[in-house]
C-alpha cells in the first residue's frame, strides 16, 4: 500500500517563538523514522507528508494514498486535532485513529467529562472556568489545568488549589499563558493509572493497566524528566482492573478507534475516575506512556504499530500484509 504519514514535528514550528512546553505535544524525528521503517519492512511505500500545511497543497495537486497514518496534533483552535482527519474525509482517504468528532470532544476536557458523566462513566466533579471571577460550586482542594492541552502542559505543584485565593491565582495564570478556559475538578488523592486500549467499538480491548508512581505532580516537567521522578509498573489488582473497565467504557463512549490511552486517578475510596481520553496517544519508540505500558505487558513498539495498522486496515476494508514481524525484522 501507499501509506502517507501526517505529523507535527517540533522542528516544523521552529522560529515561531514557542517554548518547550508549547512544543511538548509535537513529535520527534525518531517517531516518524520508526513508523516509516516499520512500513518499509512490511513492503509498503511510506511517504512522509508532515503537518496540515504540507498536506493541503498535495491534496490540491491530486495526490492520494491508500491509507494515511495520522498523528497530527495541530497548533491553533479547538479543532486543531480534527483538521487533518476532516480533510482526508473530504477526499475520501482512509486514515488511522479517531474521527474528527471524537478528536474534537477528547481535546476539550470539559466536554469529555460531560459526555462521560452522562454515560455513567466515573469522573470527578468539575467545572470549566473562563476567569478567576467565575463562581464555582465545588469543595476544596481542587485540581486546575488548561481545558485544551495534553502532555501535562500547564500542570505543576501549583495545580492543587486549597482555597479561593490559590484558585484565582492559578486560573489567572493559565488563562493568560494558554489563552483558553481552565478545568477545575475535585482533587483525587488516590493512585494514578493509564490504560492502553486497542480496537474500535465492541471489539476494543485493553493492552494493560499501568500505575504511575511519581515523586511530584505528574505534569509537564515531571513527564519530561520521567527517568528521575517516575516509576511505572503493570498493575493487576482489583483497583487496577476497575480502572481498566472504566477506561474501556470511556473509549467506547467517545467512539475511539484503533488505539489510544485513557488516564485515571482514584478518589479517597479507591474508585478510579477518568481524567481524560487520549485518542492520539504519543508513540515515541521509547518515551511515550503507551509504548512504555506495552513494553511492561511484554510487547514491542513494532507489535503496537502492527496492531494499530491491522485495526485501521480492517476497519477500512484494506488488505494488510499478513507476514509476521519476526520474519520481516529477522530479514533486515
Amino acid at each position: 500500500m501507499r501509506i502517507g504519514l501526517t505529523y507535527d514535528l517540533t522542528t516544523d514550528w521552529a522560529g515561531e517563538g514557542l517554548d518547550a512546553e508549547d512544543l511538548a505535544e509535537f513529535d520527534q524525528p525518531e517517531t516518524i523514522q520508526a513508523v516509516a521503517r516499520f512500513l518499509t519492512l512490511r513492503g509498503h511505500r511510506a511517504e512522509r507528508i508532515g503537518r496540515a500545511q504540507a498536506l493541503l497543497p498535495r491534496l490540491a495537486r491530486g495526490e492520494r494514498w491508500d491509507l494515511v497514518y495520522n498523528i497530527c496534533e495541530g497548533r491553533h483552535g479547538t479543532g486543531r486535532e480534527s483538521l487533518v482527519p476532516a480533510l482526508l474525509e473530504a477526499y475520501r482517504i482512509p486514515y488511522t485513529f479517531s474521527d474528527p468528532l471524537a478528536l474534537a470532544v477528547a481535546l476539550h476536557k470539559g466536554f469529555t467529562k460531560r459526555l462521560l458523566r452522562d454515560a455513567g462513566v466515573p469522573t470527578a466533579p468539575f467545572a470549566v472556568l473562563c476567569s478567576a471571577s467565575d463562581t464555582i460550586d465545588l469543595s476544596f482542594p481542587l485540581f486546575i489545568k488548561p481545558v485544551l492541552e495534553g502532555t501535562g502542559k500547564g500542570i505543576s505543584e501549583a495545580s492543587v488549589c486549597h482555597n479561593r485565593a490559590e484558585l484565582a491565582a492559578q486560573v489567572t495564570r493559565l488563562v493568560a499563558k494558554f489563552r483558553q478556559d481552565v478545568l477545575a475538578e475535585s482533587y483525587l488523592p488516590g493512585r494514578e493509572f493509564t490504560v492502553g486500549v486497542l480496537g474500535t467499538g465492541e471489539s476494543a480491548r485493553i493492552i494493560g493497566v499501568m500505575e504511575i508512581r511519581a515523586g511530584a505532580t505528574y505534569g509537564f516537567e515531571t513527564k519530561k524528566h520521567y527517568q528521575d521522578h517516575v516509576r511505572y509498573r503493570l498493575a493487576e489488582d482489583a483497583e487496577a482492573m476497575a480502572a481498566g473497565r472504566a477506561a474501556l467504557a470511556a473509549w467506547r463512549v467517545l467512539g475511539g478507534r484503533d488505539g489510544g490511552r485513557i488516564d485515571l486517578k482514584s478518589d479517597a475510596e479507591g474508585q478510579p475516575m477518568v481524567l481524560e481520553i487520549n485518542p492520539l496517544a504519543g508513540l515515541h519508540p521509547v518515551d511515550s506512556d503507551l509504548v512504555i505500558l506495552a513494553s511492561l505487558a511484554g510487547h514491542s513498539h513494532e507489535w503496537l504499530l502492527e496492531q494499530i495498522f491491522s485495526e485501521a486496515s480492517a476497519r477500512n476494508g484494506l488488505a494488510w500484509n499478513a507476514g509476521t514481524l519476526r520474519e520481516i525484522y529477522a530479514a533486515d
